[in-house]
């Protein structure tokens, strides 16, 4: 299973992440935000949701 990330993490790998579940599910509706280099993962919808790295 991928790595799920909290929100306002910073220096992860640049890409897109999509928002899930509190365990990595998929959430209805989930975000995809692209970050760069040194860019905080930005808040979730809901709380307890994480961010999940795109491959």
């Amino acid at each position: 299973m991928a790595a799920v990330f909290k929100p306002g993490e910073d220096n992860k790998r640049p890409g897109e992440y999509v928002e899930v579940g509190p365990r990595g599910g998929a959430v209805p509706d989930a975000r995809v935000v692209h970050i760069d280099a040194g860019d905080r993962l930005p808040p979730t919808q809901e709380e307890g949701h994480r961010w999940r790295r795109r491959s």
